[in-house]
């Protein structure tokens, strides 16, 4: 499978032992692809052990979380805190509160993140957390009390200086402002335990719509790299109802793209001419939800009640904001086949492995999520210094930086990725520039 012998032996030992998660092996899979072009010229890698340590979690946290409904009703959840890599810094990552929730979506999140992370050049280490609770349909009343209990196990293995959670899939600013009021209240502080907090009580501006923000900003550099090019005029897809996609679609527009499709749980939109895209933002920020209510004010628009339909729609830029393997190779093979020239990551692995690899044998210009959608988390990182600092950036400010975060990332991928011959390979570049900083900080630290 790989040309290392070592990696060989590696991976069937970690297919082996988590047979049955297989997102998980997705992720490792992925990243020993590029291990194979670095692994024998680093001796250190093997001698030291490293792949064997660190596609294993430091510490897998996972506890019972029992609250009551508004009709009196006991329920019972389970929560998850996988803090898998401290090297370079205290654990970051988001919680997600979501019924597909377990440990193999969160060690795929939390490995991801470890890399990621590593690119911001800021010093995080990687985690990731969550429950299958499903906040949709439930109260506000019913979502202060989940919260609540789930707090009241997590605080015992977070804190500023060790672990620092945020949100994901059904953590926003709500949740996060129940989560956080525990905390203060369990520990008898107020630090900055938790990021994507509310702007009055130590949130950062700009963080909400950092990731997709900042995506913006990496394929501006890679328009600019590869084909000496800007968004202007380029017909733009992207998925997903939440923050990522909207707030993707309102920087590229004002970049100067048309964005002729959309998606989100119900179906996608189409528009040849573009969408309103003041008008996606609105409803997305009103409902959570887009493509129905658009229609409404835009009935000529087309509408297909399949999602996944939208990657066939010819264009020359896509953008995957929603959900891991959204994108499949048939997907990739009818992107290329109706144009699409670049394809950048705003969600958590949205395309199957089988995908990247055609996209990469294609020329495609793709950008993996480790390394285009780290803007989210490098705000993130923003406010645990506006925190520890006990000051506030101005928008304009964090803005600024986060556009300079996001173009060294893209710089640290494209220079690592030429030498080693591959000069358009993001994802090879992107996992080898996160490594190495942290097997380094592994090698530095000894044995743990």
């Amino acid at each position: 499978m790989y040309k290392s012998q070592y990696l060989n032996e590696v991976f069937k030992s970690v297919s082996d032992r988590y047979a049955t998660q297989p997102e998980f092996l997705q992720a490792v899979e992925e990243f020993f692809d590029s291990m194979d072009s670095l692994v024998d010229k680093e001796p250190n890698i093997e001698k030291f052990a490293i792949m064997e340590r660190i596609v294993v979690p430091e510490r897998t946290i996972e506890f019972r979380i029992s609250w009551v409904d508004d009709a009196g009703k006991i329920k019972v959840n389970s929560g998850y805190r996988i803090q898998f890599n401290s090297a370079i810094g205290p654990y970051k990552g988001g919680l997600r509160f979501h019924p597909s929730v377990n440990q193999s979506i969160l060690k795929f999140l939390g490995f991801e993140q470890t890399f990621k992370n590593s690119l911001t050049g800021l010093p995080m280490g990687g985690g990731k957390g969550g429950s299958d609770f499903d906040p949709r349909g439930k109260s506000d009343g019913e979502i202060m009390r989940f919260c609540q209990a789930f707090m009241i196990e997590l605080y015992r293995h977070i804190g500023p200086n060790t672990d620092v959670p945020a949100g994901d899939f059904g953590v926003g600013a709500k949740e996060l402002g129940y989560l956080f009021g525990m905390y203060k209240k369990l520990q008898n502080e107020f630090t900055g335990v938790l990021t994507g907090k509310g702007i009055p009580f130590g949130g950062s501006l700009g963080r909400k719509e950092a990731t997709g923000y900042g995506l913006c900003y990496f394929v501006v550099e890679m328009l600019k790299t590869f084909r000496n090019e800007t968004f202007a005029g380029k017909n733009v897809i992207i998925s997903g109802s939440g923050k990522v996609g909207k707030h993707a679609a309102v920087k590229a527009r004002e970049l100067g793209a048309n964005i002729v499709a959309m998606s989100d749980i119900n179906g996608f939109i189409y528009e040849p001419k573009g969408l309103a895209i003041a008008l996606v933002d609105q409803l997305s920020e009103e409902k959570g939800e887009y493509t129905l209510a658009y229609l409404k004010h835009y009935p000529r628009a087309k509408y297909n009640p399949d999602p996944s339909a939208m990657w066939l729609t010819p264009c020359d830029i896509a953008l995957p904001c929603a959900t891991q393997n959204e994108l499949d190779l048939e997907h990739a093979k009818a992107l290329v086949k109706n144009g699409c020239f670049l394809i950048a990551e705003g969600a958590n692995m949205p395309t199957t492995l089988d995908a990247t690899r055609y996209l990469n044998e294609q020329g495609i210009l793709f950008a993996p999520g480790k390394a285009a959608n780290a803007g989210g988390v490098a705000v993130s990182g923003l406010e645990m210094s506006q925190n520890a600092m006990h000051l506030s950036w101005t928008y304009e400010e964090v803005d600024k930086k986060l556009e300079g975060i996001m173009k060294s990332i893209f710089t640290k991928c494209h220079q690592t990725a030429k030498k080693y011959g591959k000069e358009t390979n993001l994802v090879l570049g992107a996992n080898i520039a996160g490594f190495i900083k942290v097997f380094e900080a592994m090698i530095a630290e000894g044995v743990i």
